[in-house]
């Protein structure tokens, strides 16, 4: 079982569990930094080896645990992480059980889940970490034989002697083993022998959720814990003046009411906590506060005037991100042009399990923290420094994640409960509500793109301009940012796209906001597909051209991006015409995450009305460790695409958000879910790619392309209502 089943056993508490009848045999990778090689090590003294960074660590009875460094938030990584060793370590999945780690260093700096790098930032070193366990495995048991070692052979948790058929099992070789000098170049094995990777095996952690056994952040429970709800001003940027609460202390089971801040970044605000024996009394309690802000003019700020206001910038030169060839002259010299705005709105993250954390300190200098958070090692290097604690001294419980995308990056939610349990000395639960989450942000950025494009006399695209306009996210995480420099973060992909283009430029230009930002799933690439893929379409229709076949004319060299194209065109029957009424689109994207590409198509239920009716996608990736988590993020991907583009985003009226709940900020239902269709580029190799994020970029871009298909009406402002065009 797994400390997600409340069995957690303290690692420094280790040697008391085993005893002195029990061997172990630890190996890891202790590497500093992402790009450092990786350095395999054992030793043979358990308390040293808990200063490393442990991934196996294999008993004398033969109990082999597998430490997972990338928190599950439902993309999968609670199995395909120890599977990458498993497979190596020849381990059948019910033969080990899983450990979340919780930030500790011995794990090294690469303890979180974002960005699409679970597997892929993992992959080689992971294999390593097993397949040199495999082999110091394989020398102790022929040394106990006196056999050469290439008469043996691993599996199942056991090493076999071939000619005799004699076998030990693993645990009864971890003395022997932990003696070795660890292989930093282990023999890796062949791809076609392979097991688990590259076959959709069970998950381990569905189980547990479809029992109720796996534990999430809210779910924790702490002897002598109280709850508490937190009050925070609804206008962003405002200030806290005074709070009269008498009538929530008159509140059963309210005990206290006190300030906390919250911090994003540069962002900071102090709200007003309410603290009970039970969460019910804490939200009542905080019901019945009276609370006076500050709004200091913040009240005025609403989206329609913010939007303007980026449509102006629009028309300003912005600063450079990216230049190749001439733009400028060829632009004004051709004849044939194209210009065109697009809009995608302000967003919000909505994971179904709201934000939240259980905080404990036990003394002054000795914290505990449980929460669902996809950054356990920010976590923990942030407590230790912000509190100055000792390492040994912090713990924190990597909880399964109800959702993150992106949300659970940020700490904030956590240092506020951290600092109200160091104030109230007890250890206390924070649980934001369903309107906390939506309503306090941070958001994706609302981000307008400006484009223009030039055509030659037989329709080739001479040159193209995207010119970004948004605020940027680096804005309060990054205080230090030169704003008279572009921001990469807020164009990124426009760049790397593979279509041979002779002259392009790349503009950014940055609309401040005092709104609190986040990253979302696929952070700008969600908004900048949408624009610069609708733009190709649209250059298509003006030269004249089938859409597809517009973007393979820019692809004469072979690329990633042109398999992808004609996978979907096989996969999608592009080439074969639709019936009157039904329209198909496509897209594409490339981006630091990965690529991939959809087809969409639509028909018409009205004058004025689309249904959308299947999604083709195509992912590439090389190698893939579990086809199954591969689809389902696809899959999910595709949802929260499509949910951005039809349902309404994210405004503000009266310097606060309009929308509280699901109510008012829909996500799609399955009702109105497409058929969707998943095909994987899987050539195997050294190339390997991100899954949680590429299936979103294309989707709401293909979707308009769609629409115009089937109907003739273009698509330049997110959301749209397919029912209402």
């Amino acid at each position: 079982m797994s400390n997600n089943q409340k069995s957690n056993i303290q690692r420094r508490d280790f040697l008391k569990f085993t005893g002195l009848s029990a061997t172990a045999f630890i190996l890891g990778i202790p590497s500093v930094k992402a790009d450092e090689p990786a350095l395999i090590s054992n030793l043979s003294n358990l308390e040293d080896a808990f200063n490393l960074n442990p991934y196996v660590l294999i008993e004398r009875s033969g109990k082999i645990t597998l430490f997972n460094t990338k928190p599950e938030m439902g993309q999968g990584t609670y199995q395909s992480i120890p599977a990458i060793i498993a497979e190596e370590l020849e381990l059948s999945p019910g033969q080990y059980t899983v450990q979340q780690t919780g930030g500790e260093k011995r794990f090294g700096p690469l303890q979180f889940s974002g960005g699409s790098y679970s597997v892929r930032g993992s992959y080689h070193d992971l294999r390593k970490v097993g397949a040199a366990a495999r082999e110091m495995l394989l020398t102790a048991a022929a040394r106990q034989w006196n056999v050469p070692e290439s008469e043996c052979y691993a599996q199942d948790a056991k090493i076999f002697h071939h000619p005799s058929g004699k076998s030990l099992g693993y645990g009864d070789l971890v003395e022997t083993a932990s003696k070795l000098d660890a292989p930093q170049n282990p023999r890796l094995k062949d791809p076609a022998d392979f097991k688990m990777l590259g076959k959709s095996v069970q998950r381990a952690d569905i189980p547990l959720k479809i029992s109720g056994r796996a534990v999430f952040g809210i779910d924790v429970e702490v002897p002598g814990m109280v709850y508490a709800s937190v009050e925070r001003c609804p206008v962003f940027g405002a200030a806290l003046k005074g709070f009269d609460k008498k009538m929530a202390l008159k509140v059963a089971g309210v005990e206290q009411v006190l300030e906390v801040v919250r911090e994003y970044g540069t962002y900071k605000s102090t709200g007003v906590a309410v603290v009970a024996k039970n969460y019910w009394a804490a939200l009542k309690g905080r019901k019945a506060l009276k609370v006076e802000w500050d709004f200091k003019g913040n009240e005025k700020f609403n989206s329609t005037d913010y939007a303007q206001s980026l449509r102006e910038l629009a028309k300003t030169e912005g600063l450079v991100d990216h230049t190749s060839g001439d733009f400028d002259k060829v632009y004004a010299e051709t004849n044939q042009k194209l210009e065109a705005l697009y809009e995608t709105p302000f967003v919000s993250h909505s994971p179904l399990e709201a934000m939240n954390c259980t905080a404990h300190w036990k003394d002054e200098k000795t914290l505990e923290v449980w929460t669902s958070t996809q950054v356990p090692g920010d976590v923990m290097e942030t407590l230790r420094g912000r509190f100055g604690l000792k390492e040994e001294n912090v713990t924190v419980h990597t909880c399964f994640n109800g959702g993150g995308f992106g949300r659970r990056l940020a700490l904030d939610f956590i240092l506020e409960a951290v600092d109200l349990a160091k104030t109230i000395k007890k250890p206390v639960k924070v649980l934001w509500t369903r309107e906390d989450d939506t309503q306090q942000g941070p958001f994706r950025p609302l981000t307008f793109s400006a484009l223009k494009g030039a055509l030659s006399s037989d329709g080739k695209l001479l040159a193209l301009q995207h010119k970004v306009i948004s605020p940027t996210v680096s804005a309060f995480l990054e205080p230090e940012r030169d704003k008279s420099k572009p921001d990469g973060t807020m164009t990124e992909g426009i760049s790397s796209q593979a279509y041979e283009i002779p002259n392009m430029k790349n503009l950014f230009v940055l609309a401040d906001v005092h709104i609190p930002l986040g990253y979302w799933r696929s952070v700008t690439s969600s908004t900048l597909a949408f624009a610069h893929e609708c733009f190709i379409d649209e250059l298509a229709h003006q030269a004249g051209k089938d859409p597809l076949q517009f973007r393979m004319d820019m692809l004469t060299k072979d690329s990633d991006t042109k398999r992808v194209l004609q996978k979907l065109r096989e996969v999608s029957g592009w080439d074969k015409p639709l019936p009157p009424g039904r329209g198909r689109g496509i897209a594409q994207w490339d981006f630091f995450a990965g690529l991939a590409g959809h087809v969409v198509e639509v028909s018409k239920t009205s004058d004025n009305a689309v249904k959308i009716d299947k999604v083709y996608a195509v992912i590439d990736l090389g190698t893939v460790v579990n086809p199954d988590n591969v689809k389902a993020q696809v899959e999910g991907g595709i949802v929260m695409g499509i949910t951005a583009a039809i349902k309404n985003g994210i405004t503000f009226a009266n310097g606060q958000t309009e929308q509280s709940n699901f109510h008012d900020n829909p996500i799609m239902r399955m009702s109105e879910m497409p058929q969707i269709e998943v095909h994987i580029l899987a050539e195997g190799g050294d190339k390997i790619k991100g899954v949680g994020e590429p299936g979103l970029p294309p989707v709401a871009a293909a979707l308009a392309n769609a629409v115009f298909a089937a109907t003739g009406k273009r698509i330049r402002k997110l959301p749209f209502d397919p029912e209402a065009l």
